[in-house]
């Protein structure tokens, strides 16, 4: 990861990409025709992360919820998932992108585990940004599956129950070793977290914009930056210890 940080900038992004079926819809589209725009939305917040200086961008593609959407949706994003991995990885390879995928992925099927796995080897390396895209993912699986595993860690004699705290639990998480979520962001509207990062997001600044997730674009993220840098970021003291650094 890169070192120095800018004054104002936050060092890990999340955003909820929400509003392509609605963009859609007023377009008297299909919803997977949405869809295929916000992958370019991808791209542009992707690009504008790495001129930012941002280090870690994590975005939520898709939630272990919506396998209940209608079946010719999902499909079709599973569709795009396949296209995007094929046409955007050497791209971003190009650019220094290093890309991971976080959640439940035994859910999907072979050949798109397969190309998720070849994107995430071919760019281990880079470290201009590091975009995480969490598909089948859930803030409370999250939760769960660390818990899972300190209580593995305890059976087997690894860990005593009274050494498990924040720190010790923080390390089963899914990004565990990136910076800690500084700005959480959710386009579309709506101002509900769903089930996003519920433990990373315990200390991160909510950004809520109407913007659907199509139109949101590289002064729509500078927006959200600089509402961030004017922010007092307290962590439970008050603003007199900020000022002192007490």
């Amino acid at each position: 990861m890169p070192g120095a940080q800018a004054a104002g900038v936050p060092r890990h992004i999340a955003i909820v990409m929400d509003g392509n079926g609605r963009w859609a819809k007023a377009r008297h589209r299909p919803r997977s025709f949405g869809h295929n725009a916000g992958r370019k939305a991808v791209r542009a917040v992707i690009e504008a992360c790495m001129r930012e200086g941002v280090q870690a961008l994590t975005l939520f593609a898709f939630s272990s919820e919506n396998w209940h959407r209608p079946q010719d949706e999902v499909g079709a994003l599973m569709d795009l998932f396949l296209r995007a991995l094929d046409r955007e990885v050497e791209e971003l390879h190009g650019h220094g992108v290093r890309l991971r995928f976080v959640g439940e992925l035994d859910a999907f099927d072979q050949p798109l585990r397969r190309r998720m796995q070849a994107s995430m080897t071919r760019t281990e390396g880079n470290d201009k940004l590091l975009v995480n895209i969490a598909v089948n993912y859930g803030g409370r699986w999250d939760i769960v599956r660390a818990a899972r595993r300190a209580a593995e860690a305890v059976a087997n004699g690894e860990l005593r129950v009274d050494q498990i705290d924040e720190s010790r639990l923080d390390q089963w998480t899914s990004l565990a070793e990136l910076p800690p979520l500084d700005l959480f962001i959710r386009t579309g509207g709506e101002y509900r977290l769903s089930n996003f990062l519920l433990w990373q997001a315990a200390y991160a600044e909510l950004y809520f914009t109407d913007t659907l997730w199509p139109d949101f674009d590289e002064a729509c993220l500078r927006r959200a930056i600089e509402d961030y840098a004017r922010r007092e970021r307290r962590y439970g003291r008050t603003g007199e210890q900020v000022a002192t650094n007490v």
